[in-house]
């Protein structure tokens, strides 16, 4: 296998059924990917050998996913330059606002671009990363608008199987 050109990170094991469909993703587009557990908080020392292995191994994007205090796109966004996606998620009775603000409010100098909640917000990360990644690789670039053809060819499937119901 390739060195990882993105690497996902959970705050928990927990998170994993929420972030499968970014790896399944990735894993269709063929952009070799790390899916690990590291968390901030109880493993901040992995973490940060984590960040700093797979940056020396070509590794260009990291995609962090993370609830409640959700701190671990801002401890990886503090140890690499490269882009930091976070992709919060619900784990509190707080709906996930508390992982949200927490991986959105960053300070100056150190961003996360933060997607949406859960699998939507894994979705969109594995898309981004892709996208940022295409920036240099034709070929990806190539996959991505015959991905973008195929979700346009499905609404308009849809529409028409039910526009020929009434």
């Amino acid at each position: 296998m390739s060195s990882p050109k993105v690497a996902i990170f959970m705050g928990s094991i927990s998170d994993k059924d929420k972030m499968q469909p970014c790896a399944d993703i990735l894993k269709k587009l063929e952009v070799p990917y790390l899916f690990t557990v590291s968390s901030a908080h109880r493993t901040p020392e992995r973490t940060a050998k984590l960040v700093g292995e797979l940056e020396a191994d070509g590794c260009e994007i990291f995609i962090c996913a993370a609830g409640l205090a959700a701190h671990l796109a801002g401890a990886v966004a503090a140890k690499t330059v490269k882009p930091v996606l976070g992709v919060p998620i619900c784990g509190s009775p707080l709906g996930g606002m508390d992982a949200l603000l927490a991986t959105v409010q960053m300070p100056p100098g150190f961003p996360v671009g933060t997607l949406a909640l859960d699998k939507v917000g894994a979705r969109n990360a594995a898309w981004l990363a892709a996208q940022i990644l295409a920036l240099h690789d034709q070929e990806l670039a190539g996959k991505l608008k015959a991905a973008r053809q195929e979700f346009v060819d499905s609404v308009e499937k849809a529409a028409a199987e039910l526009e020929s119901e009434g």
